[in-house]
């Protein structure tokens, strides 16, 4: 069995990752706090925008703490579509959880139905695009799975993605977004791990070379621009007016000219 190194770089891996998670998890509560105050095309957008948020969070969160994983006696390397799909898989399976969770939850009746249906919905989508991750990887040997902790890391990731949504749809204030991400961070990097603590690999050493892509040529630069774009989206966002504001100048131009406001 080969030894199993969950952060061969320190704390750095771990931190960076849970910072990650954080920060999609937060601009996508932010967000969907906007496109309940929106309507139409503008609440698309916002929806959109929410959803490609969390989903490259989650994504950028859980291969950054891979760059910190290492199996004694075997290189690894990364099969590059597969990678590429599970990226895509987040992004959309948390796109259908947060658009049908706020269009159920808003419009619907059964609004605890429609909660638990959107967050069971993108919770198997995220432990989804954890294990699709895990089997874009290569290595010399054979990689198998306590069945146990892959049924409680599916169940982290289901009640991660359920509180998640539900933040989403109650939580307004900067503060209650910020306590509400940085839950969700702890949450989402607790399913990560305990995903891999899952993990146990036989290792059949071997001379052939490893078909795909190590992480430092191609998981770190996806990364790196993935999360240059949570962080340029949320410096957008902080700025974009809300639609509180968007309403103000027109109000003030609505109001005749020498009346006061009583």
């Amino acid at each position: 069995m080969g030894h199993l190194d969950h952060a061969a770089l320190g704390w750095l891996t771990p931190a960076l990752s849970y910072a990650m998670a954080c920060t999609g998890a937060a601009l996508g509560l932010r967000c969907t706090v906007r496109a309940l105050a929106a309507t139409g095309r503008t609440r698309r957008n916002w929806l959109l925008t929410a959803a490609s948020a969390i989903g490259t969070g989650i994504w950028t969160m859980h291969f950054v703490a891979m760059l910190g994983f290492r199996v004694s006696g075997t290189d690894i390397r990364y099969d590059v579509p597969l990678t590429l799909v599970s990226l895509l898989v987040a992004v959309l399976v948390v796109c259908a959880g947060v658009c049908a969770g706020v269009f159920a939850v808003g419009y619907g009746r059964n609004r605890v139905r429609a909660l638990l249906l959107g967050g069971l919905t993108t919770g198997l989508g995220v432990a989804s695009m954890h294990y699709l991750g895990m089997a874009a990887m290569r290595l010399h040997g054979e990689v198998s799975y306590d069945p146990v902790r892959v049924a409680l890391s599916v169940l982290i990731a289901v009640a991660a993605a359920t509180a998640a949504l539900w933040a989403a749809l109650n939580t307004e204030s900067a503060l209650a977004v910020t306590l509400a991400s940085l839950i969700m961070g702890a949450a989402v990097s607790s399913m990560h791990y305990t995903g891999m603590f899952a993990v146990s690999v036989r290792v059949t050493p071997s001379g052939e070379a490893l078909p795909g892509a190590t992480a430092m040529q191609f998981i770190f630069p996806l990364a790196v621009g993935l999360g240059s774009y949570l962080f340029l989206t949320s410096a957008f966002v902080a700025l974009s007016p809300t639609a509180g504001e968007h309403q103000a100048p027109a109000s003030a131009r609505q109001q005749p000219a020498g009346s006061t406001t009583p």
